[in-house]
């Protein structure tokens, strides 16, 4: 994180921004991909302006360590470009052109898992990133009980050994690489000893399938117990100005295990952007309809951090997203956070986020404003939220 603020470079993500709200965006790593058709017409077609848009906005130039894996300082979360969580995208090339757009744009972190779609995230990341593959990171999970062959969903979770080979045998195949840089468990298993997966892991990392291992959303003891085995890298939480549940427990341990910390819905599923309200219905399709703060009583209640952070939007002449990223990655340097998007133009912004910094004094301030604010409403679905925070069973 840059100590101060970059003017320049945040005027020319507004000059960019506005240029998106105007413009169609195809954009697409042209130099690694000048065979590839859609790239090649770039030069001739309408888009080539809003590419030009794009390239003026931002690009990152920092670098964060997870453990020590060196990644940009905001990665691209890749679940929603299925079109079934948040409802339909525009198109599946849409997704791949977006994500060849982050990387054109400085992003090397991508992050995808065998459950989003089932399958699907991964095939198009693994399309998107071929021709760059050995210039990026990308990260997948592992841990639900889904059918290896099918992709049907046959319910709990599933990290017995067995599987986890299997699951990772179909993760190189459409991912489209000879290896994955870092392998979560999506979520633990209770039937299983993290022993037992953490030893598989380190199999494969022996194997050279895998470089990383990762847990997602793991009781404290259960992290302690995998990293005796095999060290961690990663530690992929959800954590936001929303919700802050990791900084009771796992952020202090991650600290003291020298582990990385990746936020999943950094923005709260696009609450802390501004643009959700108590007025918004989502699709009976959007996940978020089912998460109880998301109910228009506890959106009303919890409206009071949106304006904090309009307010401190105004303040740094950026964004709320904005504001929402970079408090993240204020709190510590090996913080990598994912924001997911199917848009160009919200894509641009939040990497406009690494132009976005606070003083110590400006961000004492801002912690106190965001621990003042208490948010209303659990932050998943009671079946969904029961499979978090969970601890191992013991060899």
């Amino acid at each position: 994180m840059r100590n101060a603020p970059a003017g320049a470079s945040r005027r020319k993500f507004l000059l960019g921004a506005a240029g998106l709200a105007t413009v169609p965006i195809v954009a697409g790593m042209a130099t690694a991909c000048a065979s590839d058709q859609t790239a090649s017409n770039q030069s001739s077609s309408p888009a080539a302006s809003g590419a030009g848009a794009v390239a003026a906005a931002t690009t990152l130039t920092d670098r964060r360590r997870l453990g020590s894996l060196e990644v940009s300082s905001i990665g691209l979360g890749c679940q929603t470009m299925v079109g079934t969580l948040y409802g339909p995208v525009t198109s599946r090339e849409d997704m791949v052109t977006l994500i060849r757009t982050a990387a054109d744009q400085g992003v090397t972190f991508f992050d995808t898992a065998e459950a989003y779609g089932p399958f699907e995230s991964e095939r198009i990341v693994g399309e998107a990133l071929e021709p760059i593959r050995d210039q990026v990171v990308v990260a997948s999970k592992f841990g639900w009980n889904i059918d290896l062959a099918t992709g049907e969903r046959l319910g709990g979770v599933n990290s017995r050994p067995d599987n986890i080979r299997g699951a990772v045998e179909g993760m190189l195949a459409r991912l489209k690489t000879d290896h994955i840089d870092l392998l979560y468990q999506h979520r633990v298993d209770p039937a299983v000893p993290i022993e037992d997966v953490a030893g598989t892991v380190r199999d494969l990392i022996d194997e050279g399938k895998v470089l990383h291992f990762g847990l997602s959303e793991a009781g404290p003891q259960t992290v302690r117990r995998a990293h005796a085995v095999q060290p961690l890298t990663a530690i992929q939480n959800e954590y936001s100005v929303l919700w802050r549940g990791p900084e009771a427990e796992i952020l202090p341990l991650c600290a003291e295990l020298g582990i990385g910390f990746v936020p999943w819905s950094p923005l709260g599923a696009g609450f802390t952007t501004g643009t959700i309200s108590p007025f918004t219905r989502f699709a009976a399709d959007d996940f978020r309809g089912a998460v109880p703060r998301n109910a228009p009583d506890a959106m009303a209640a919890n409206m009071p951090l949106i304006q904090l952070l309009q307010d401190w939007a105004v303040r740094k002449g950026s964004t709320p997203a904005q504001i929402s990223l970079a408090w993240l990655m204020a709190q510590q340097s090996w913080i990598v956070p994912i924001p997911s998007t199917t848009r160009t133009p919200h894509l641009i912004e939040n990497l406009g986020s690494e132009e976005v910094s606070f003083s110590p004094d400006e961000l004492r301030e801002l912690n106190t404003a965001i621990a003042s604010i208490p948010i209303q409403g659990d932050r998943l679905p009671a079946g969904a939220l029961v499979a978090t925070g969970i601890e191992a069973p013991l060899p």
